[in-house]
């Protein structure tokens, strides 16, 4: 007699709702026909009554079954007639596919936030709504009439916003290029998932850095590739452990967020950046650099990309305006060499003929508005004082139980917690405090390290949400 796999990814009352229903469609149990009572069915299949319990209740949810009081879980008649008709199967859709789920700890604290907003938020990567320029945007586009043409645009993005990108990354960024050589995106999160699907293929293997934000992202998983982790130290990645990877697995690109890293906040030192740039050159490899939170610098001096120094073309460039203007623009951007921006240009198309023009339009303004630069100045200001009330609410309420590296730019501190602790049991009673934040194992990180946003929760809060924290780590402890 079939029984469930106990070393199956999928659920034990999965698979029994799965065999009954199969089973059914084969006419082994005909409409109306009387199925094994819980009981009876838990001891053949060697299972808990409540699994098959559970099991029932999927079909039952699925009109394939129904139960009466006194007359035991029958078939439905109805469901099946003469003519057996089936409900799709949704489990079974859901868990298939290619493209995999966000990892568990994510759909814990999304769930988390859904169900409780009033949660001090560490968690969520990005501005506050006081620190995005609300009034800024507001006032360009009562300036601008947006109606004039609102059809499909340009598959490699709304031209003028390319235009005034050109200008911006040169005085920003230091970077030369052209409106040819970008592609607008819809945040940088489709820039990273072009390029994994358009220039890489399964059974590729790549660099990512450890820990690393991309290690969260389900999507190099999806596309097949094979990662391989570059150890990040107060000075950033080592390029000889390119080249050792290169040696080992025969990597085919590398992706590395070389300034404020997500999640430890490290700046890549500047002679590894040389180096890494002559490690690339030397074996053909292409280098993604991931640049979001360069502008945030709190001294006003950002440091520069590595495609400011890219003699070769080495670089493909990512930018988005998600964290230092408003993540719901949803602008991004790359620069590449023509034949790659055409490449995903045209894969871009397939997906959505492009982004909508309209947030195009107020990025495009934006930029050259007089509001820009003084924005920044105010965006610095806000994240340094709130980065000062974090380290002093960490300093207070965990004095021997936590350290940390200071970061000089970008939303998050990274945390080391000193004794051994358990990232889920942390993580439901922070979440049962009040609190909620990123555990570092999402990051690919060992247990025992966490990820504060300090740019979400108000300043109000910064204080409040860390003792709220402690008191947890205290009571997991």
């Amino acid at each position: 007699m079939w029984k469930p796999d106990r070393l199956s990814g999928r659920t034990l009352y999965q698979q029994i709702a799965d065999d009954i229903e199969q089973r059914i469609s084969y006419g082994e149990f005909p409409p109306g026909s009387l199925l094994p009572s819980e009981r009876k069915l838990a001891e053949q299949l060697g299972v808990n009554r409540s699994t098959v319990i559970l099991a029932y209740a999927e079909l039952r949810s699925l009109g394939i079954i129904e139960s009466r009081s006194g007359s035991g879980t029958r078939v439905s008649k109805y469901k099946w007639g003469a003519t057996p008709r089936h409900t799709p199967n949704w489990h079974r859709y859901t868990e298939g596919g290619s493209f995999l789920p966000n990892l568990p700890f994510l759909r814990r604290i999304r769930e988390a936030l859904r169900q409780n907003p009033a949660l001090i938020d560490y968690a969520s990567g990005e501005l506050a709504g006081d620190l995005a320029p609300v009034e800024e945007i507001n006032h360009l586009m009562s300036e601008k009439h947006y109606t004039s043409y609102l059809g499909y645009d340009n598959p490699q993005g709304y031209n003028p916003l390319r235009e005034s990108l050109v200008s911006y990354l040169k005085q920003y960024r230091g970077i030369q290029t052209t409106d040819a050589s970008i592609l607008i995106t819809s945040g940088s999160q489709q820039s990273l998932y072009l390029i994994t699907q358009c220039l890489l293929s399964p059974g590729d293997a790549v660099a990512i850095e450890d820990p690393s934000y991309y290690y969260s992202l389900p999507m190099f998983q999806s596309a097949g590739l094979r990662l391989f982790r570059l150890p990040v130290d107060d000075k950033g990645v080592r390029p000889e452990d390119i080249r050792s990877l290169y040696k080992k697995h025969r990597i085919k690109m590398v992706f590395i967020n070389p300034n404020y890293q997500n999640p430890t906040g490290h700046v890549l030192d500047d002679e590894r950046r040389i180096e890494l740039l002559d490690v690339a050159s030397e074996l053909g490899l292409p280098i993604v650099e991931d640049d979001p939170f360069s502008l945030t610098a709190y001294d006003g001096t950002p440091p520069m990309p590595l495609k400011s120094i890219d003699p070769i073309g080495s670089v493909l460039y990512i930018g988005s305006l998600s964290k230092i203007a408003a993540s719901g623009l949803r602008v991004g951007w790359m620069v590449a060499p023509h034949a790659v921006v055409e490449r995903l240009a045209d894969a871009r198309q397939q997906m959505d003929f492009g982004l909508s023009v309209v947030p195009q339009k107020v990025a495009s303004q934006f930029l050259k508005s007089p509001y820009f630069q003084p924005h920044l100045e105010r965006l610095r200001m806000h994240l340094l004082y709130k980065r000062d009330l974090l380290i002093e609410a960490l300093h207070k309420e965990l004095p021997d139980l936590v350290s940390f590296a200071i970061p000089q730019g970008g939303l998050h501190l990274w945390c080391k917690i000193i004794p051994e602790v358990n990232d889920n049991k942390l993580l439901e009673e922070a979440i049962r405090r009040g609190v909620i934040m990123v555990p570092g194992s999402v990051y690919g990180s060992d247990s025992g390290y966490v990820r504060f946003t300090f740019a979400r929760p108000s300043a109000e809060e910064i204080g409040p949400g860390i003792a709220k924290f402690a008191a947890a780590l205290r009571s997991v402890l």
